[in-house]
Order: C-alpha cells, then structure tokens, then sequence
C-alpha cells in the first residue's frame, strides 16, 4: 500500500519526539510559492480536447468518452463520417441518448466538425452545401454540441477572388442566425487552397457583416505569412472559438507563442489535437501530448 508519509511528515515527527519546537509549515517560502506558482500554472492552463480526425477516427463514441477520461482530455470535436457515429441520420431518441452519454461523462463539452463548404460558384451545390450545414446544426444543438466547424474551402480561379470572399462570408451569415438561435457556434476553420490565410478569413468574416460566424485557429504555418504571427493572431482573435493543433515538437509553428496570447486574450474554448496519423499506443501519445501542452504553459 502506497504511503502519504512524507519527508516533512517524517522531520516533524522526529522532532515533536525529541521536545522540539516545528513551525506548521515546514518547507521554506521559497518552497511553498514555487508549490503554488505550479498548481497556479495548471488551473490556469488552456483546456485541451481531441479532434477526431485520424487519432480516434476508428473510435466509438463510448471509446472516445473513455479514452479522453483516461487521458484528461475535457473536449471532444467529432468529425463527420467516422466511426462515432454523430450523424444527421441519428432519430430524436438516438440524439437524446448522445446527450446524455456526454452530459455522464467526464467531458465538458463536445463539438462537431463538418464538411460544409461555402466558395462553389454552382448555386445549387452552394445552397445544398448552406441548407445542410443548418441541419447539421440541428443535430448539434440535439446531442448538446456547443459548435460546429465549417470551411471557407478554396479561391477559384475563374471567379474573382473577392466575389467569392463575399459569397462564403454571406453563406456564413445565414447559418451564423440559424447557430445563433439554437445556441450552437459556427466556426470557420483557416483552411483550404488561398483561403488558408488569416487575412483571406478576416475578409471573409467582414463580408458576412454578422456577430455569429466564429473561427476555429487551425495552426498552419501560413499563419506566419504577410505582417506575421501576432499581426494574423489580432485580425481575428476575437472571433477565435476553435483551435486545432499539430505535433507539439514542431519547430516551425510557434505554439509557445500562441497559447500565451490565447490566454492574453481570455480565450475560454478548447485547444484539440488534430493529428494526421493513427498510433499503436494512443492513449500513451494522447499522454505525452497533454504533458508538452502543459509544459509549453509552464504548467509543470
């Protein structure tokens, strides 16, 4: 059986034993605020969560919950088409059952991820693209999600570029209302070909002319283009409601940087590993992860 006998424990014994005097707390100052100094540093850290997009793609929903509460992972982002199974095919009581399987859990919160895009210039395939996204948000706000993810997804080049700009930032604004009115976030995510840009999603989001279209941070290297890293980060960092992440120990993606001014800027979401591999041992990788998290908080 593991003892809590401690060192301090042990010291203060032995002296009340020989008649001398111990003062309660035994450490030093300097010990007890460098103690407090790390439990401040965790409480206060960014909270972490797992996109399903190839790590825990062949999961379960009931091996998600178990695998993020294993792992301490507090948010779950559900990409659409996987094994969890999260669909718009789902019946009232099938929606019902997801809710309440993550309001049991140990996760905070959960997400969903679409595939809904906004740049096609075929006005059929746009509509299609704009009634299914409200319905999917249906289905977010049914299992309890607190936002979906949407994309920009591409610039085409026989459109003028900024007619498109305008296009998907209108689409948005018409399922930003439908978000807004279920209570559910629709989140742009910087992705796509020419539209992976910071400054290309800030036009975007000034055409849309809403207060309901949000942005997930995906974490891309073209963050650092044009006036740079913090310059990008201001353009939108109020609208930040998503961030995905890559592998921690990649030298050209300064994640140090970009949890300090999440945290600057009183972000209140979840930061999600979106790794684009599977492993043989994830929930050890979903452990290493969480810990370079932490330590490039300065959390341990």
């Amino acid at each position: 059986m593991k003892s809590n006998f401690s060192r301090r424990n042990f010291l203060q014994t032995l002296a009340a034993g020989a008649g001398v005097a111990v003062l309660p707390n035994f450490a030093s100052a300097s010990e007890e605020s460098t103690v407090n100094q790390i439990q401040s540093s965790n409480i206060n850290s960014l909270k972490l969560g797992l996109a399903t997009y190839l790590l825990g793609s062949e999961w379960n929903l009931d091996t998600i919950i178990t695998n993020c509460t294993q792992t301490k992972y507090l948010h779950a982002e559900l990409r659409t088409t996987h094994r969890h199974g999260v669909e718009v095919s789902l019946n009232k009581n099938q929606r019902i059952e997801v809710k309440n399987k993550i309001k049991d859990s140990a996760l905070e919160a959960i997400s969903l991820a679409s595939a809904f895009m906004f740049h096609f210039p075929d006005k059929k395939i746009l509509r299609e693209n704009i009634e299914g996204a409200k319905e999917y948000l249906q289905l977010a706000a049914d299992v309890g999600a607190i936002g979906i993810r949407v994309f920009p997804n591409d610039l085409p080049d026989n459109v003028p570029e900024e007619k498109t700009m305008e296009q998907i930032g209108k689409s948005l604004a018409e399922v930003g209302k439908v978000g807004f009115n279920l209570g559910v976030d629709v989140r742009l995510e910087v992705h796509g070909r020419k539209t992976n840009q910071v400054h290309v999603i800030k036009k975007i989001i000034d055409y849309s002319e809403s207060p309901h279209v949000y942005v997930t941070w995906n974490s891309d290297r073209t963050d650092l283009l044009g006036d740079g890293f913090l310059a990008n980060f201001n353009l939108v960092k109020d609208r930040i409601k998503g961030v995905h992440m890559r592998d921690l120990y990649l030298e050209d993606y300064p994640y140090r940087e970009l949890f300090k001014l999440l945290k600057e800027n009183g972000y209140q979401g979840y930061c999600n590993i979106e790794l684009g591999r599977v492993s043989c041992e994830p929930l050890e990788l979903m452990k290493y992860y969480r810990a370079l998290f932490l330590a490039l908080q300065n959390g341990f």
